[in-house]
């Protein structure tokens, strides 16, 4: 840590002025300047590669034990600890859960409801008399995709669909 320092501010200050104030050697410090990353640091770094590649396969849902699984199919001999270490210090996480997000206080606009025309009467005598429609959404990788559909409600047959990103432009 404290050769580190050095090495980051002796563009500014003389590297033994360094040292005497950080009471180190300055042998030790060119010493540790010299000297290669130690062979598990490059094993370290080389293996925080292929669990970030791993990470963002999964869309950075997986967690170390999962990585750890990967890693080993893949034919990386190592411990579940040192992914789970090398995870935290590269600051990658499991997803937990979809957070929903709840407004604060009384936000947006006010819902209008729609008279009830129909009243529950579900069975109708002639086809395209009535129509009624759903909206639902579904979850996908690119984000939510809402669907709208109108059925005819003698026949059930589909009168349309549309599917979009956006839930204003499905009730346009």
């Amino acid at each position: 840590m404290r050769y580190a320092f050095i090495d980051r501010h002796q563009a500014i200050y003389p590297v033994r002025q360094l040292c005497q104030v950080l009471e180190v050697h300055a042998s030790g410090y060119y010493a540790w300047a010299k000297e290669p990353l130690s062979t598990r640091a490059n094993d370290d770094r080389r293996l925080l590669g292929l669990i970030k590649q791993f990470w963002i396969e999964s869309g950075g849902v997986y967690g170390y034990r999962k990585i750890y699984t990967d890693l080993r199919v893949h034919g990386e001999l190592c411990g579940p600890n040192r992914v789970h270490r090398l995870m935290r210090s590269a600051g990658l996480q499991a997803q937990v859960g979809y957070g929903r997000r709840r407004p604060k206080g009384k936000t947006g606009t006010v819902s209008v409801v729609a008279p009830n025309h129909l009243q529950q009467q579900f069975n109708v005598e002639q086809p395209d008399k009535t129509w009624v429609t759903d909206i639902t959404y579904i979850r996908t990788h690119e984000g939510w995709l809402f669907l709208a559909v109108v059925l005819d409600l003698f026949s059930r047959r589909d009168i349309g669909q549309v599917t979009c990103r956006r839930i204003s432009v499905c009730l346009e």
